[in-house]
């Protein structure tokens, strides 16, 4: 088939964004002649991130059920109904040979409609324990590409395929560019540096911690970079003007910070555990405890147990952060141990292991 059709769908935040950019970017490269079309939810980040990526997409009018009593949830059977509807339409129109969904809010009317209408789908777990769209959305799939062993107990074991998370090929070789670097944030070579990640949006607990220990950060002899999400840049930003630290509200090439880093804080959204494995540097990771089923928790205690990482929860950082830190930034044989252990980890070629399972439901 030369010329295939595929929609993708998955969004919220980076980490159902940037797999989906990265498969339909192997897709592209294997079929130049293929059309590609992203469906998300229309007022979240993926209506920017995909068009600049060079992509054509859709939104729908739909939104999480909260956790609480909110006007969104009494609006929750509207929008999905809605979004069913609007979903159908868009599936009848471009006739897709092949859907895929990352997860998150969109992907999940997108691909039931898709299913519905006897079109092949394809679902992308990142988490070590899977959302509730991506459980109610692989009963009709075909096949279920996940990033971690043992989830037989969530999805039929029969379209189980471990593949990893798909991470920008960018990050493969990221130790070349340390130099390009050192130059890109103006750092001193003779300081370690500490990289801070709140995920894509920021983290606020995250960002509190680094603002009340920051003095105590520096005297540590290090250098900061510190993403802290636009949300937050304009409570933070006057940490900039301090030397040895550099605060971002966004980061855009991620293979630069990751090849700056000697140490790493960072949340453990699924994206980010898959691309801090592949370039394998020391990570204490703080988990939001604010997210559905505590998956950040789960993600990050998988790589804990196996002595790739250092994890640290919120209701802990008070008391046990200074100690913690302090041993990973004195202990280099510590550090280059979970740097390595944490790479052993890795799965590089998930993206071209995911499109391999698109491309067999081509040939069917």
């Amino acid at each position: 088939m030369a010329n295939p059709k595929f929609i993708l769908s998955g969004g919220g935040t980076g980490g159902h964004i940037y797999p989906a950019i990265a498969i339909a970017n192997e897709l592209k490269q294997r079929y130049p002649q293929c059309e590609i079309l992203f469906v998300g939810a229309s007022d979240k980040m993926e209506m920017q991130k995909v068009p600049q990526a060079g992509y054509k997409i859709i939104g729908l009018w739909i939104a999480g059920i909260q956790r609480r009593l909110t006007l969104d949830n009494a609006m929750f059977p509207i929008k999905l109904m809605s979004s069913l509807l609007k979903s159908r339409k868009i599936v009848k129109q471009f006739k897709p040979d092949v859907v895929i969904g990352t997860g998150g809010f969109a992907s999940g009317p997108l691909l039931k409609a898709a299913s519905g209408m006897g079109v092949p789908t394809v679902v992308q777990e990142q988490n070590s324990y899977p959302g509730i769209t991506n459980k109610w959305l692989a009963k009709n799939a075909y096949k279920v590409c996940v990033a971690y062993e043992g989830l037989e107990q969530f999805f039929p074991a029969g379209k189980i395929v471990l593949t990893g998370n798909p991470v920008r090929q960018d990050l493969l070789d990221v130790a070349a560019k340390k130099e390009e670097a050192a130059g890109t944030f103006g750092l001193n070579p003779d300081k370690k540096t500490v990289l801070v990640l709140g995920g894509s949006l920021g983290s606020r607990r995250i960002n509190q911690l680094i603002d009340k220990e920051i003095s105590w950060l520096l005297a540590q002899d290090v250098q900061l970079i510190w993403q802290c999400g636009k949300l937050y840049y304009e409570e933070y930003r006057h940490h900039g003007d301090k030397e040895g630290v550099n605060i971002l509200s966004f980061i855009d090439r991620m293979d630069l910070v990751y090849a700056a880093a000697d140490v790493v804080i960072s949340r453990s959204g699924a994206s980010s555990v898959s691309e801090l494995c592949v370039v394998g540097k020391p990570v204490l990771f703080i988990p939001s405890p604010n997210v559905a089923e505590d998956h950040q928790t789960k993600n990050a205690q998988a790589i804990a147990d196996k002595q790739g990482a250092v994890m640290l929860k919120e209701s802990q950082l008070d008391t046990q952060f200074q100690p913690v830190f302090q041993d990973l930034l004195g202990n280099e044989e510590k550090r280059h141990k979970l740097g390595s252990t944490i790479k052993k980890l890795a799965r590089p070629n998930a993206t071209n292991d995911i499109v391999e399972e698109i491309i067999k439901l081509l040939k069917r």
